[in-house]
């Protein structure tokens, strides 16, 4: 491929292929506002397999654990009002909100690796 037009990372790239297509498919399903995280996640995902970097790998890192804090607080007011189906649990903020939080400390985790590390 030509220079600059290379994927950095095929993993990254299809988790946040997959969780871009998981955000459409929540807010289609009438989670607009909890499909708006994870579709925002998953297109930052998708940049960082294309072309992210150290820096960038480590900001996104903070920034979904922040996103995942605020989103597991709003899950967890939200528990009344939700019932035990596959929708509720996928559709509303806990489950999106600890999906972020453990996705960021792997973010982070990721931007000290090695393989990031000799690239910098």
């Amino acid at each position: 491929m030509p220079e600059g037009k290379h994927v950095n990372s095929w993993v990254t790239l299809i988790l946040g292929t997959i969780l871009f297509v998981l955000g459409v498919l929540t807010s289609a399903s009438g989670g607009l506002t909890a499909g708006i995280i994870p579709l925002g996640i998953g297109l930052t995902l998708i940049y960082l397999g294309w072309r992210g970097g150290r820096i960038a790998t480590l900001v996104f890192g903070h920034i979904a654990i922040a996103l995942g804090c605020y989103m597991v607080t709003w899950g967890i007011y939200l528990l009344p009002h939700s019932d035990p189906t596959v929708a509720h649990i996928f559709g509303r903020p806990l489950f999106w909100g600890l999906f972020s939080i453990f996705g960021g400390i792997c973010a982070n985790y990721h931007g000290f690796c090695k393989c990031i590390t000799k690239k910098a």
